[in-house]
């Protein structure tokens, strides 16, 4: 009896002697434990923020580009399907535009037929009357219904051997014509296209009726591209053509025949130069890229001097980087506005991080030597 009441003890005494966890052990361990959950979540908090950063980052880069894709490619296009008379008013800037913000941009104007062939010839006009006459068959060289005349805008350029230097943008309300091809008219609505102004002056009547005859009439796109900082431009009305307006700025703008279209939101900057022989030496020389002159606007000897547009772009993220230090590297194009131009930069760090865009766009219809022999 002793012996088994021993064995039992002892079996006893021995299961109360197996290992466990002590205080300090599971104190110990919970702290490794919360360690590896921090750093864990300091991790993901890292990478999320880096994430959220890229991802507005990649945004801006591609409104920049598109932006810039439409400016230049219009710049190249300036004055398209004008006689060559007229293409001096084919562009017209305007230099540090004070919108009672920091940053003052730049603005570009061009005027051409970007879209559709259209040269109709004109054979009797009176000038700002509702009907204008085309030569016979002028409507069958072109493939277009009836229909797709409507509501479009055009530019009536006078003959320019009449010495009348302006044109009238219209639209068009319908057009009228025989089955034969003959009595081909175009019908306007009362008054020149609302909200359309062509660069230098261009627009306006011809004193004579007889400046119209053998003119011609085309489609015509007047573009311009600015940068609403504020979100409250003057003279604009929120929600009306297009405008975005109730304080919304950074909003890269093409305006055309009247109607605003946002290209591109969070642009902070919008400058351009011009290069060209504006001296008019023996040679030819171009004389290296200035910002518009005051004095070009409605020159258009000036303008047609001009040979090259230089763009700029600058895009700012909406919110500041997230996953930057307190002091962010010191490089302007990063984390502080820079110098554009005549455009002066910023002096501090804001930790919104810039995206610049630079090209420079050959003006092909006034490049060209075919355009520049004083022959059409």
């Amino acid at each position: 009896m002793k012996e088994k009441k021993s064995k039992q003890n002892t079996k006893t005494s021995s299961k109360s002697l197996r290992p466990g966890f002590t205080l300090v052990e599971l104190l110990v361990g919970s702290m490794i434990l919360l360690v590896v959950v921090l750093a864990t979540l300091s991790l993901y908090r890292t990478s999320n923020q880096i994430a959220v950063d890229q991802q507005q980052f990649a945004e801006l880069q591609h409104g920049v580009r598109s932006g810039m894709y439409f400016i230049s490619r219009d710049a190249r296009m300036a004055g398209v399907n004008l006689p060559i008379e007229f293409y001096g008013y084919a562009l017209e800037g305007v230099d540090n535009e004070n919108q009672g913000a920091v940053v003052e941009p730049d603005r570009l104007k061009v005027l051409g037929n970007f879209d559709e062939p259209l040269n109709l010839r004109i054979s009797n006009y009176q000038g700002a009357a509702a009907n204008l006459s085309l030569e016979d068959y002028s409507l069958e060289q072109f493939q277009y219904e009836d229909a797709e005349y409507e509501e479009q805008t055009v530019l009536i350029i006078p003959n320019p051997e009449s010495g009348c230097m302006v044109a009238e943008v219209r639209t068009i309300t319908h057009v009228t014509h025989d089955a034969t091809g003959q009595n081909e008219r175009l019908n306007f609505s009362p008054g020149l296209a609302p909200g359309v102004n062509p660069p230098g002056g261009l627009s306006g009547t011809c004193p004579s009726s007889n400046d119209y005859d053998g003119g011609m009439v085309t489609f015509v796109n007047v573009k311009e591209y600015w940068l609403d900082v504020t979100g409250n431009y003057p003279g604009l009305t929120a929600g009306t053509d297009g405008y975005i307006g109730n304080g919304e700025g950074n909003i890269l703008y093409l305006t055309m025949n009247g109607i605003h279209y946002p290209l591109a939101r969070n642009v902070e900057n919008l400058q351009f130069e011009y290069n060209g022989d504006f001296d008019n030496d023996a040679n030819n020389t171009l004389d290296g890229f200035i910002e518009w002159q005051s004095v070009w606007t409605g020159d258009i000897t000036m303008v047609r001097r001009i040979r090259q547009v230089k763009i700029w772009v600058l895009g700012r993220t909406e919110n500041p980087f997230v996953s930057i230090g307190a002091n962010p590297p010191a490089n302007i194009h990063l984390y502080r506005r820079p110098t554009i131009a005549n455009s002066p930069g910023a002096s501090d760090d804001d930790k919104h991080k810039r995206f610049l865009l630079e090209s420079t766009s050959n003006i092909r219809n006034l490049s060209l030597n075919i355009y520049n022999t004083g022959t059409r």
